[in-house]
């Protein structure tokens, strides 16, 4: 299985923090953001990513990660997202580097404290498909939201006025090579992005569609109060633990 982390975008949430580098390299703590998603990944056992960057800043990526070595990692590879397409635009420029494998794809403003091995895992031995992960929050209204029956997801909703449930979709996602098949089918949604909802639908609609539930905290950080939020989290509790 690869890894892929999409850490493009203006980050125009956070301005003017963002005026002046890339929102994913901005501290989090003790690390810049970006860290924490490639610790994600290597807790899983995944040691070949690609980041998928845009903006002004994008070089610093390379003088930051380098060859990931640093991380014990085979390779770290680049790519440069044009725009902001929403996060399906961006993981279309995986394809390439995914050669038809697996891959986990990790949204660059996503920590969690604990990790994903057991449903890495999982998906491993499932082998086709998708898989996303859940995490119940008091906001669903802020994400993706899954509607849940029997113990299976029948429906996802982009930021629902009314969420069915409290169970958001993270952003941390598996996926088999047919994801670029239903990328190249999507249509822009009303905010102009190709909606990565969407993707996850269509696996749904073939019974294609697997999930698991966090354990421990989950958060992004791309607004000053879940920066902040983030920032207490980690000194708190830690993040990416290899025991959880």
């Amino acid at each position: 299985m690869k890894g892929v982390i999409l850490a493009g975008g203006l980050g125009s949430r956070l301005y003017p923090l963002t005026k002046i580098t890339n929102k994913h390299l901005l501290p989090v703590y003790d690390k810049p953001m970006i860290h924490y998603p490639v610790q994600c990944l290597i807790n899983a056992g995944i040691d070949d990513i690609l980041i998928v960057t845009g903006g002004k800043h994008a070089g610093d990526f390379l003088e930051l990660l380098g060859n990931g070595q640093s991380f014990g990692l085979k390779d770290i590879s680049y790519t440069y997202q044009e725009g902001e397409g929403g996060i399906a635009d961006a993981l279309r420029l995986a394809e390439h580097f995914a050669e038809g494998e697996l891959i986990c794809v990790v949204l660059g403003d996503n920590l969690i404290e604990k990790n994903i091995v057991r449903a890495a895992e999982r998906f491993r031995q499932q082998g086709d498909g998708a898989k996303i992960l859940l995490k119940e929050v008091p906001d669903p209204e802020r994400f993706g939201v899954a509607e849940i029956q029997d113990g299976k997801i029948v429906r996802i909703v982009e930021k629902p006025k009314k969420p069915v449930s409290r169970y958001a979709v993270t952003g941390i996602y598996f996926y088999d090579a047919t994801v670029f098949d239903f990328i190249r089918t999507l249509k822009p949604s009303e905010r102009g992005e190709l909606e990565i909802t969407d993707v996850n639908n269509m696996y749904l609609e073939k019974g294609k569609l697997t999930f698991d539930v966090l354990d421990g905290w989950w958060t992004d950080a791309g607004t000053f109060p879940s920066l902040l939020r983030a920032a207490n989290l980690v000194a708190e509790t830690g993040a990416n633990k290899l025991d959880g």
